[in-house]
């Protein structure tokens, strides 16, 4: 149920994806039944020339209009911002809530006192899984890789003790990092985090990765919830989109890793390529 006094604030960033964000909206509308929310909507300098509609065909939205396009994290720090909500939700443009998602991930980081951030069960429109829980880079993973040990141990020792680099997408698990496709996480928290607000380091991909190191490094874990079920029409991705994806991941690793660690990750990764 919509409210001023919400529970939940929805956070959606749209730039030139009009249609996917009214369906996007449209379902949160639907599925959304156990806890009350508000939708906010940042266009982020959209040169469609539809983002008044969005107010005809929503006018219980709160729209606002970015006049330059300032990516992902700033798009969403200029949203929260406005939200009111004790949660708040990061929801792409591109995904549509197959059940009630947003209650069902409200329940959990309000059980789960020690979970900074949630996510759900993403899939592609066929069905497929989208493997949205990640472990962050490191030379334990790119051995563990190499030499493809995953083969000779049990999936539960191999996934949860030695690397935790398996998932089972069909039980709730902890991995260093999720997507921030659907990212679900308590407004108080923000606080803690070093800048007071989520990092906007990166114009866009990687920033999920950093906002969880940075939650970790507060003692927090990382949650996911497969309980709640979203399509997410990703496109596959493109050279320029991954080339932009090693870049950030190499600032990622300036940041937070050792010199050492860095190179040794680097190495492996040409080793595996």
């Amino acid at each position: 149920m919509i409210s001023s006094s919400p529970q939940v604030s929805v956070v959606i960033i749209n730039y030139n994806t009009f249609e996917l964000t009214c369906g996007c909206i449209q379902s949160v509308v639907e599925k959304t039944s156990g806890c009350t929310y508000e939708i906010i909507v940042v266009d982020n300098a959209s040169t469609e020339g539809r983002v008044k509609e969005f107010l005809v065909r929503f006018p219980f939205i709160t729209l606002i209009e970015s006049k330059v396009n300032v990516g992902f994290s700033k798009g969403n720090n200029i949203g929260i911002e406005q939200a009111k909500g004790e949660f708040i939700l990061l929801l792409n443009s591109d995904t549509e809530l197959q059940n009630d998602a947003l209650s069902i991930c409200q329940d959990f980081i309000k059980k789960d006192k020690k979970a900074a951030a949630v996510s759900a069960l993403l899939k592609y429109p066929d069905g497929a899984i989208q493997h949205n829980c990640q472990r962050f880079p490191s030379i334990k993973y790119k051995l563990f890789e190499l030499f493809r040990l995953q083969k000779f141990v049990p999936r539960r020792i191999g996934g949860r003790v030695l690397l935790g680099f398996f998932f089972d997408y069909n039980e709730v698990v902890y991995p260093d990092w999720i997507w921030g496709t659907f990212f679900m996480f308590r407004r108080e928290s923000l606080k803690l985090l070093p800048q007071g607000k989520l990092a906007d380091d990166f114009f866009m991909y990687v920033e999920d990765m950093q906002w969880c190191m940075e939650f970790r490094n507060l003692g927090y874990s990382i949650a996911f919830q497969p309980a709640a079920q979203v399509v997410h029409y990703m496109g596959k991705s493109g050279g320029a989109k991954s080339e932009l994806i090693d870049q950030n991941i190499d600032r990622f690793m300036s940041k937070y890793y050792s010199p050492f660690e860095r190179l040794c990750i680097r190495w492996l990764d040409r080793i595996l390529l």
